[in-house]
């Protein structure tokens, strides 16, 4: 049975080294950081007769926060949630893009014949020699007939996705929290002569949170 005394019962914390963070099912081990903040608007309400307030006003709440990679030899979080590794496929986060936009090598499960096409930074156009807009236009047979399911080539093509952060300490308590719905705004990257290290950084905003609760203690831990 585990010795207990008024030393060892008492509250758990944890240091960034004991929480990992899990997207889907994949843990990102390159993630250096995570922030968020809540925000709801509030005003209050006054009559006439008196400077001071009656009530308070409540009004929408918002969600924000960021991200921040270690960049290796890879975007960090384009490599996590949409590889275009065939091996990968369960890890693959797909959205629907413009036909007219998709970019041949993020087209899902074709190869796109690059002799009756060329391929440019938007997408791909014919190459019919004197070809009008009116001649490259595709008839709509119906509703969703021009989007295609493609890889993102850009962060804020990503589909929302969960973070779950899970804490364990060397002393066996457990913790976990979740960030709901993250929808990716920002991302950003620089390098300089001075830095040892670089990183990738992007900024959300989320349906809901879960705050940490506590799971106790390890049952290996346990008496």
């Amino acid at each position: 049975m585990a010795l207990q005394s008024a030393f060892t019962r008492g509250y758990n914390s944890f240091s960034g080294v004991d929480i990992t963070a899990v997207i889907g099912a994949n843990t990102i081990g390159s993630i250096q950081g995570i922030s968020y903040q809540v925000s709801r608007e509030k005003a209050p309400i006054y009559t006439m007769g008196s400077a001071d307030s009656r009530a308070f006003a409540r009004g929408k709440r918002a969600i924000a926060g960021s991200l921040v990679f270690i960049q290796f030899d890879h975007e960090p979080l384009m490599f996590e949630l949409a590889n275009i590794d065939p091996k990968e496929e369960s890890r693959r986060l797909y959205f629907l893009s413009d036909k007219d936009d998709l970019r041949p090598e993020y087209a899902a499960g074709e190869t796109i014949p690059v002799a009756s096409t060329s391929v440019t930074s938007v997408g791909t156009s014919t190459n019919t020699p004197g070809a009008t807009i009116d001649q490259q236009e595709q008839n709509l047979t119906e509703a969703g007939s021009d989007q295609k399911k493609a890889l993102p080539w850009y962060a804020d093509q990503i589909p929302p996705f969960d973070v779950v952060l899970s804490a364990a300490n060397e002393y066996g308590a457990l913790s976990i929290m979740k960030i709901l719905g993250i929808e990716l705004m920002n991302s950003g990257y620089g390098v300089s002569i001075d830095d040892i290290v670089s990183e990738h950084s992007y900024t959300y905003i989320a349906n809901g949170l879960m705050p940490w609760v506590s799971q106790g203690i390890h049952k290996d831990m346990q008496g």
